[in-house]
């Protein structure tokens, strides 16, 4: 039986360590490489085109989460299950949205990690059973949560580089697009999450888990 290919994204070399030794432990699963940035981990995926990424949502002070999409064009075949600190129901509600196929916290124990991995190389969407809960919770909140949801994963691009003090015009060149196209995003984004100037939409990102 073939074994399933991981990679592993993670900033902290401890961690990727503790992670490649667990995951080694399963004969159904191999790591075949790791990456510590953002950048690292879209050409390592494109290079091994993996069955499984776990990914960390910050890495090196960037949020990863503007990036599964480029990961998901890169290799169409490689499942993206979320291993993050992060606890905030909208993080995991982005992730998802935008093609993520599992989120668990890092506080899980070692048997759901490779058993997560399992379930989403074979195709299977996993949440921990205690952050699907806290998506339940917030789903039925205050009126007015949940706004993020609406954001597509360009603006979610588009969003990350604004919070990383890019022009419309250098934000064109990265995503390859007009600048008129940029300014069309920026003014939905804004548009959704009710702001007006720039430092007012950072902000209302960040409250919403949208930034990392």
């Amino acid at each position: 039986m073939s074994r399933l290919s991981v990679v592993i994204a993670d900033d902290h070399p401890v961690v990727r360590a503790g992670m490649r030794v667990l995951l080694s432990q399963d004969d159904s699963l191999e790591v075949v490489a790791e990456s510590s940035t953002v950048p690292e981990t879209v050409e390592t995926v494109t290079e091994h085109r993996p069955s499984v990424l776990i990914l960390d949502l910050t890495m090196a002070g960037q949020s990863s989460l503007p990036s599964i999409p480029d990961l998901l064009a890169a290799s169409p075949g490689t499942r993206i299950l979320i291993l993050t600190m992060q606890e905030d129901p909208a993080f995991a509600r982005a992730a998802l949205r935008i093609g993520a196929a599992g989120y668990l916290l890092k506080e899980a124990a070692a048997e759901e990690l490779v058993g997560a991995a399992r379930q989403v190389a074979k195709g299977a969407t996993y949440l921990q059973p205690a952050m699907g809960a806290r998506l339940a919770i917030a789903d039925t909140g205050a009126p007015g949560t949940g706004g993020e949801a609406s954001l597509t994963a360009r603006e979610l691009q588009i969003l990350s580089l604004l919070a990383l003090g890019h022009t419309n015009q250098e934000i064109a060149r990265r995503l390859h697009v007009s600048v008129r196209t940029v300014e069309t995003h920026r003014a939905r984004i804004r548009d959704k999450l009710k702001t007006e100037t720039r430092a007012e939409l950072i902000a209302a990102a960040r409250e919403r888990g949208l930034l990392g």
